[in-house]
């Protein structure tokens, strides 16, 4: 592929690709989601603006750290003119996603360090342990992954004599 001069004011989506290690049909993707836009030329090929390679970025790093693509599109529409994100604009932005993003890690190391109980106790127990939720007892309390709550009652991380089981030994 014949790279891009760094004078191009325009990009191919081949070329966008490559610069931005994201694949062409992720690229046509994110048009049509909204979060970047390209003009056709006369022979209907699209070219897009050299900024894009910041949107770009911009997306990516923001998928990374969980924003959700609704998320990333609400934030680009309320840029003025459609411009690509500025400093300041991702420092603007991170700190309006940092109590979420924080919720994200709680969260996951919630999930981290109830993985990490159970597989260190060995429990499964059908009564007590969370991962297994035995008849769906938690169905009562809402829809989703309700163990996932970090407000949830806290998990057996030591074996109690309610969660443990006979060994292979006894057995």
């Amino acid at each position: 592929m014949q790279h891009a001069s760094w004078q191009a004011k325009e990009l191919t989506p081949g070329q966008l690709s490559e610069r931005s290690g994201v694949a062409v049909s992720a690229l046509h993707f994110y048009e049509r989601e909204g979060l970047l836009h390209s003009r056709r030329t006369s022979g209907n090929q699209r070219r897009y603006p050299r900024e894009t390679l910041r949107r770009v970025a911009f997306i990516r790093i923001s998928q990374q750290v969980g924003i959700p693509l609704a998320e990333i599109r609400k934030a680009l529409d309320n840029l003025p003119d459609g411009r690509t994100p500025t400093r300041r604009d991702w420092e603007t932005l991170s700190t309006a996603w940092r109590a979420d993003l924080d919720d994200r890690i709680a969260q996951l190391i919630a999930l981290r360090d109830n993985l990490t109980g159970c597989i260190g106790c060995g429990c499964l127990s059908l009564g007590t342990c969370k991962i297994v939720n035995a008849h769906d007892h938690l169905g009562d309390e809402g829809p989703g992954a309700r163990v996932l709550d970090i407000h949830a009652a806290d998990h057996c991380a030591e074996p109690r004599p309610e969660c443990t089981t006979p060994s292979a030994e006894t057995s």
